[in-house]
């Protein structure tokens, strides 16, 4: 054991570590993503450490699997197992491989998120839990036997609001014209941003107050992909319209949501996608593809939006509809905020995942 997790053990009114939460992807995603929004609320309920240390605040209590495992030796003083909580596959395989080899008291709790036909060994993993978590009613339809529980993403509505003055905000960030369209996300076909781009082109001459902003990392193996793009974009004269501005880092990605009027969300396929609610609480109005559990969220018409996935004539011609009427288009926004306010905070989020999870231990 750590000196780090030795100290924190005889730390007065702390309790013993309840939750552990897989991280092991060192590459930011969307799935660090929800874990990192929901860490903090989860840490006001109980004991929490975390097994992997990449992104965590310099705070966090973390554990090797070595020491995962000499901690899960036991049971909690009043009998009760520790809660593992994976989001990846090999996470699961991780407390697996604790509880079946090392013998640790563990309860195997797995958030499945894919909206696919899943693979023999993520159907595995999830026959081997003891918990299935999905987060919308179209992810859980290709579980086999259904999850057993269904807990929406939320939001750091704190973190994620409108701005008093949107285009002020549209000039502090220093790019022409007067309103924001943003992508976040990775650059690549997945993400649908060549449907972004491909759809604005025809709009922009017409449109001549709006900016494109494309967020988000290229990979080496998408550099191909991004200088098409920007062939096509060079080739209709219209490069200072669209900026590319890379990856950004997570504690600026709020100031760049309150500074858009409208944001894409174009994947082809998606797990829940976290960038409408992020989107919707900084209140921009948002138009997404019929990936993730977009179609859940968002309300046509009120908030925003929802196009088929893939289809470059049905976005531009929605895309024309939205620029045509920035007045609406900042209402949807407001509209939006109120939605997440309501139904999707992380808040509530990460108090229904404390509530199942807990459970899991006294069944």
């Amino acid at each position: 054991m750590t000196k780090e997790l030795a100290k924190a053990a005889h730390q007065p009114n702390k309790g013993e570590i309840e939750l552990i939460l897989g991280n092991s992807n060192s590459r930011f995603s969307g799935v660090t993503s929800t874990m990192l929004q929901v860490l903090p609320h989860q840490r006001k309920m109980t004991r929490v450490a975390v097994m992997g240390k990449h992104h965590l605040p310099n705070d966090t209590l973390t554990l090797s699997f070595r020491e995962a495992c000499k901690l899960c030796r036991t049971t909690l003083p009043d009998g009760r197992p520790r809660v593992f909580h994976a989001r990846r596959n090999n996470e699961v395989l991780q407390a697996l491989l604790m509880k079946k080899v090392f013998g640790a008291k563990l309860q195997i709790a797995f958030t499945s998120t894919a909206q696919r036909q899943h693979s023999w060994i993520t159907r595995w993993l999830i026959k081997e839990s003891a918990g299935v978590i999905t987060t919308s009613a179209a992810a859980n339809a290709f579980i086999e036997r259904g999850a057993d529980i269904i807990i929406p993403h939320g939001i750091d509505a704190h973190t994620y609001h409108p701005t008093e003055n949107r285009e002020q905000a549209w000039r502090d960030l220093g790019y022409p014209g007067k309103y924001g369209i943003g992508i976040f996300g990775r650059v690549r076909h997945q993400k649908g941003v060549d449907v972004f781009i491909k759809s604005l082109l025809p709009l922009m001459n017409k449109y001549s107050d709006f900016t494109a902003v494309i967020c988000g990392e290229t990979t080496p193996d998408n550099n191909n992909f991004e200088t098409k793009l920007r062939a096509e974009i060079s080739q209709a004269g219209l490069t200072e319209r669209f900026q590319f501005i890379g990856k950004q880092e997570f504690t600026e990605l709020p100031k760049l949501f309150r500074a858009m009027s409208l944001v894409a969300a174009l994947s082809r396929n998606e797990g829940f996608g976290l960038t409408v609610l992020e989107a919707m609480a900084s209140g921009a109005a948002v138009i997404a593809s019929e990936a993730g559990a977009w179609k859940e969220i968002i309300r046509k018409g009120v908030d925003g939006h929802i196009v088929p996935c893939g289809d470059v004539e049905a976005t531009t011609k929605q895309l024309d509809s939205l620029m045509s009427d920035v007045p609406t288009l900042h209402a949807m926004g407001a509209r939006g905020r109120e939605r997440v306010e309501a139904d999707y905070t992380i808040e509530r989020e990460a108090q229904a995942l404390y509530n199942y999870l807990i459970s899991l231990t006294t069944s």
